[in-house]
């Protein structure tokens, strides 16, 4: 196993050009392996605008097979690299069958797994049930060269059961590729709470499991040409180490190629001191599996 690894979190911002997005990453990824990067990590559906502002069956086109162009752009970019990139698509599976799906490209270019966003939301602005099927692999690391990836997206990042089991299938890091941000119409003091709860939830994440987390978060703004709503996507990327400490983290507004490098070994020695696998108590867990425990 690698001693460290060294990352890259692109976080951009999207317009309505597929290709302008494209080349975007591309840029950012080439210039992440010019410094080293061994792993890089896009942003939640970075080859466009975020759509789901509102519903609207024309905008199922949008969607790619996997694999497709897509995956065969970026796998023959991983090969010249040399490095691990993980993307993330709307993929058509099937006429009336669609997910949110990351895609991990290995270092030769071949697609080493996919995952398919679990926890779909369904909110003022963020309408992705009308597009995204629920993921049905369920919560499986993904083996590469660099490690076991355990890859989730976006409103995954707010259930722990998500990480605790890519955790227990001997996941190495916690990767969520998102597309967060305010509703302009809130208070600074209510942006910042959410923006904070974000962050904390994941650092949780990497305390509660003992692995770093990556999360590659959109920035700008965006507005949805037809109902005129506008979500301010708060950027803040970040990388944390297995103690939830802050390794780099980009800012809100920007466009960012953030780097970091991880102590891959620090985990085994967290997990010897606070041994949270060791202690979980499993036989008292059942009513995890209710939706709600009613009082008797």
């Amino acid at each position: 196993m690698k001693q460290s690894l060294k990352v890259g979190l692109v976080q951009q911002r999207c317009s309505a050009e597929r290709e302008a997005n494209l080349q975007t990453s591309e840029t950012r990824i080439r210039e992440a392996a010019g410094a080293g990067a061994q792993l890089v990590l896009l942003q939640e559906l970075h080859t466009g605008l975020y759509f789901c502002q509102r519903e609207d069956p024309a905008l199922f086109d949008l969607a790619e097979p996997i694999p497709g162009p897509g995956t065969d752009r970026l796998g023959a970019l991983a090969r010249e690299l040399g490095l691990v990139i993980v993307a993330s698509l709307f993929e058509k599976r099937a006429a009336g069958l669609y997910h949110n799906t990351a895609v991990v490209l290995e270092s030769d270019g071949r697609i080493a797994g996919i995952y398919r966003k679990m926890h779909i939301p369904d909110d003022p602005g963020y309408y992705e049930k009308f597009y995204f099927t629920p993921g049905d692999l369920g919560f499986t690391p993904i083996d590469t060269s660099v490690g076991r990836l355990g890859v989730l997206v976006c409103w995954d990042q707010w259930y722990p059961e998500a990480a605790r089991l890519m955790a227990l299938a001997g996941a190495q890091l916690l990767l969520y590729p998102t597309a967060i941000g305010w509703d302009e119409r809130d208070t600074d003091e209510e942006q910042q709470r959410q923006l904070d709860a974000w962050q904390l939830s994941q650092r949780a994440h990497a305390v509660a499991n003992g692995l770093p987390v990556l999360a590659c978060n959109r920035t700008g703004v965006e507005t949805d040409p037809v109902n005129g709503d506008r979500i301010h996507f708060w950027g803040h990327s970040f990388v944390a180490g297995p103690q939830g400490e802050i390794l780099a983290e980009a800012p809100a507004d920007e466009e960012q190629l953030l780097m970091s490098e991880i102590d891959l070994t620090r985990s085994e020695t967290l997990r010897r001191m606070w041994p949270y696998l060791r202690d979980r108590r499993i036989d008292a867990y059942d009513d995890l599996l209710l939706r709600y425990r009613d009082r008797k």
